[in-house]
């Protein structure tokens, strides 16, 4: 199935998905079973028609990560990159809605390959923490330039 953002234009859809996939640092909402909101920032990697974060090295307070059990209590999540600059013409914004899920390292497929090819800090440590992967449904963008 093809990605389509809410105006299903194929032009918007690639630069938008362009855009998320060079993108840095995302901020991904999960939501609790009591439905409080939770937005983390979060490296990432596009995999096809998925998005890869792996649970890393990074220093954390707990391993038990309340992404991990948000993910487990509701899959829809949000996963938000964007630019800001003070001349607003060049700001953007894309947003992926999707159903994700916590897999071992092991079980996460390319997914981990293309976090270690964007990011040269994977390349000396090994990603054996969950992964969280992001099956996309929806893309909706927009650019201070339309």
């Amino acid at each position: 199935m093809p990605i389509r953002s809410t105006e299903g234009d194929p032009v918007r859809d690639a630069e938008a998905l362009e855009r998320l996939a060079t993108a840095r640092v995302a901020r991904l909402a999960t939501v609790d079973r009591a439905g409080r909101p939770h937005v983390v920032p979060i490296v990432f990697a596009l995999c096809g028609e998925t998005i890869v974060s792996a649970v890393d090295f990074k220093p954390k307070r707990t391993k038990a990560l309340k992404r991990l059990a948000n993910i487990d209590a509701n899959p829809r999540v949000s996963v938000l990159v964007d630019e800001y600059d003070d001349e607003w013409s060049k700001l953007w914004w894309v947003r992926v809605d999707g159903s994700a899920q916590v897999l071992p390292a092991a079980d996460a497929g390319p997914g981990l390959a293309s976090l270690v090819e964007k990011y040269q800090q994977y390349r000396s440590a090994a990603l054996d923490g969950p992964v969280i992967v992001i099956t996309i449904d929806k893309v909706v963008g927009w650019s201070g330039s339309d």
